[in-house]
């Protein structure tokens, strides 16, 4: 991720940080993930998600998903908050609702997910991602948005 600068993620289209994320070494993702730059790049994701959001694949669907990403250099856990309801998706750092469903996974396993790199499904029977709560909605999600095939 030695060419991934947060400041100029705006200008990096979601099939570049695919690749970016796809060719980098998960030693060094996790190296980044663990320090200074790891606000900066989960918010970047996370404010990227509604302008991703399918929602005519939503159908009535409404939902509050916690995304729990591990492993900040603190040993704490970044939680974020996706709710989908009225056919629009709205995210805050800042989780205030009792969710459908809670994901929880290392920041490596999440950009590898977000990037399209990654098999939700796999994951989730080798133990990188927790599920708690609608696991039909977590076989659902990636549905609901426009994820890079990579």
């Amino acid at each position: 991720m030695t060419d991934f600068d947060p400041a100029n993620f705006a200008n990096v289209s979601p099939k570049e940080f695919a690749q970016l994320v796809k060719s980098t070494p998960d030693a060094k993702i996790a190296e980044v993930m663990s320090g200074d730059l790891r606000g900066k790049i989960l918010g970047a994701v996370f404010d990227r998600m509604p302008s991703l959001f399918r929602a005519d694949r939503a159908g009535s669907a409404n939902a509050c998903i916690h995304w729990n990403i591990t492993g900040r250099a603190d040993g704490g856990t970044d939680t974020y908050e996706v709710v989908i309801e009225n056919a629009t998706c709205a995210v805050s750092d800042t989780p205030s609702r009792d969710p459908k469903l809670s994901l929880t996974m290392s920041p490596v396993d999440f950009l590898k997910i977000v990037s399209g790199g990654g098999n939700p499904v796999m994951m989730f029977m080798t133990g990188k991602l927790k599920a708690k709560g609608d696991l039909g909605l977590a076989a659902n999600i990636a549905n609901l948005f426009d994820i890079p095939k990579s």
